[in-house]
């Protein structure tokens, strides 16, 4: 019930522009998994994402909590399986002393998920920047027990295509 509330205060208070509220939004939660059976790890760090599914860019709110303190990560569409050629990275950010980090933005990236993406909807998923290659567009490192993974899958419509 806690996570609820500060999902819920935080997305009422801190939403932008990006995500007026006369506007249709999605959320997709995302949570520390045990890499060996997937399954999320209880008390582990996790986010929320909010996200407009259909309009001229992917805006986009992300807050999540209980993950390493004063640590760089990269919210990223994730493709396929690693090393996730074609990934796109979509914002970062710096964990503040207590674990916590906000990211939005409006990247123009097209519709999600890409053609080339084998999956039905798009993996979104928070990982240590040091694991990222956003110039060519692949992961370069794997620490899955650092990462944040999709509970669900995204699928957005870029509007201006």
């Amino acid at each position: 019930m806690k996570k609820f509330l500060f999902v819920l205060i935080v997305t009422v208070m801190m939403a932008g522009a990006a995500l007026s509220t006369t506007l249709t939004k999605e959320t997709v939660y995302l949570y520390e998994k045990n890499p060996c059976t997937w399954q999320i790890v209880d008390g582990g760090a996790w986010g929320c994402l909010q996200y407009r599914p259909a309009y001229k860019t992917f805006a986009f709110w992300f807050s999540a909590m209980y993950l390493r303190p004063c640590t760089d990560y990269t919210l990223v569409y994730f493709p396929n399986c690693y090393p996730a050629k074609g990934l796109i990275c979509l914002g970062e950010g710096t964990t503040d002393a207590r674990g916590r980090i906000n990211i939005c933005g409006t990247p123009n990236i097209g519709d999600l998920p890409k053609k080339y993406d084998c999956y039905c909807g798009a993996k979104i998923r928070l990982v240590l920047s040091s694991d990222i290659g956003c110039c060519k567009h692949k992961m370069i490192g794997w620490h899955p027990t650092k990462y944040l993974f999709e509970d669900d899958l995204v699928r957005y419509d870029d509007t201006d295509d």
